[in-house]
């Protein structure tokens, strides 16, 4: 009996960590909530010196190179990818395998 009981509750607490897995995928790959921050960009501190002209044209083409890197392709577009990523892999994996199994037995 009481292992009937037992058994019962863990399937009750895998359903609802599987549900919630679900739901929390969609709501990320729908755009309410963000993905879980695995990778994150570091803020990149740059030293300019004044009084060099060469420093200064040097200074400027970087900045000039920064920008149009940026229409491009966003600085924090990388990390978020890889976040969304490690979160599909993650899901997939747990959720996915789950309700498979779940499905074969």
């Amino acid at each position: 009996m009481i292992n009937k009981i037992l058994g019962y509750i863990l399937m009750f607490v895998g359903l609802t960590l599987i549900s919630y897995t679900c739901w929390e995928s969609y709501n990320i790959f729908s755009n309410k909530v963000l993905p879980p921050e695995i990778f994150k960009t570091q803020a990149q501190v740059t030293n300019k010196s004044s009084g060099n002209l060469g420093g200064e044209i040097q200074a400027q083409m970087q900045d000039i190179i920064k920008k149009q890197l940026q229409d491009v392709m966003p600085a924090d577009s990388i990390p978020k990818i890889l976040n969304l990523f490690s979160w599909s892999i993650l899901a997939g994996i747990f959720a996915g395998s789950q309700i498979t199994g779940i499905g074969i037995k």
